[in-house]
């Protein structure tokens, strides 16, 4: 099921694994050594577990086991069909998904992390299985946040706009990146173009076709913020003041609903936390954390 490799840009030794689900394959990748920490990328067009986290990796693997899924429909996960997005949302089959796949690595209790399509997956984790979960980590989470103004925001139509309209290209994945992050010229064109290399696969440009038709159908994430109070996990948000994608705004509601959070808000950032404020967001995921432990 599994094989040891390692990445070029960095000393550690990765495992990956394929898990197979009553829904299809699952792939996995391990790093590190001690607690278990789930790590949930978000959606945006070439996502992936390891591509979303990978600069953060070095500091988090020295105190954590951690483990990077690929949601269904990213990575190398298998893609749902337009009969399971018709069934279920994208939200409802990840967790599934993604809890058959902890099961038979045989990870009981973890922390869990999620930052946007992943911070709905880890609301709704924790939502249906509070006893597995120890530490909730939110960045800027789909379906929790309940926004005051308009939606689709700025960072979701460039999302949906990323596939349409002649397709992916460079320039349109350069834009995409500069309503993500709060100063793009962090970010230069070596990045540009390896999102939008990661982009290309066919079958997720096909995925992505039918997550967006569905998103459509269904208005939106699911209602995640009328259950918040079903979660028991000692909850850290983290949020860019300056997000144009899920904004800052819809946090009340967490705040008010939650039962054991806090917050910290990162002024001069912008959806990309893990990115955008790297050491930062270690030390306090970290410290966090490892409190929990």
């Amino acid at each position: 099921m599994s094989a040891p490799s390692s990445l070029d840009h960095t000393p550690l030794t990765f495992t990956r694994h394929t898990i197979a689900t009553t829904a299809g394959s699952i792939a996995v990748t391990e790093v590190g050594a001690g607690p278990a920490l789930v790590m949930l990328h978000g959606g945006g067009p070439g996502a992936s577990g390891v591509s979303n986290y990978h600069q953060n990796l070095p500091a988090l693997a020295q105190r954590f086991r951690v483990i990077l899924p690929d949601q269904p429909g990213f990575g190398d996960s298998y893609r749902p069909t337009e009969v399971d997005l018709d069934r279920h949302s994208i939200t409802e089959i990840a967790v599934t998904a993604l809890f058959e796949a902890l099961d038979r690595l045989e990870v009981r209790r973890f922390h869990l992390l999620g930052n946007s399509l992943g911070g709905a997956a880890a609301i709704a984790m924790a939502q249906t299985q509070p006893d597995r979960i120890s530490g909730l980590v939110l960045m800027a989470p789909g379906g929790g946040w309940l926004p005051f103004g308009p939606t689709p925001t700025e960072g979701q139509k460039e999302m949906f706009r990323y596939y349409n309209g002649g397709g992916p290209s460079e320039k349109k994945m350069a834009a995409f990146i500069r309503t993500m992050v709060f100063d793009h010229k962090q970010f230069g064109q070596d990045v540009v173009k390896a999102r939008y290399e990661a982009s290309l696969e066919q079958s997720h440009i096909d995925f992505y076709h039918r997550y967006n038709a569905a998103f459509g159908k269904r208005h939106g994430m699911d209602p995640l913020w009328r259950d918040l109070h079903k979660i028991t996990a000692p909850t850290l948000l983290l949020w860019g003041r300056d997000d144009r994608t899920i904004t800052l705004d819809g946090a009340q509601i967490m705040l008010r609903n939650i039962r054991d959070v806090q917050m910290h808000i990162f002024g001069s950032c912008g959806h990309w936390v893990q990115l955008e404020r790297a050491r930062e967001f270690e030390r306090l995921v970290g410290d966090f954390l490892g409190e929990l432990s």
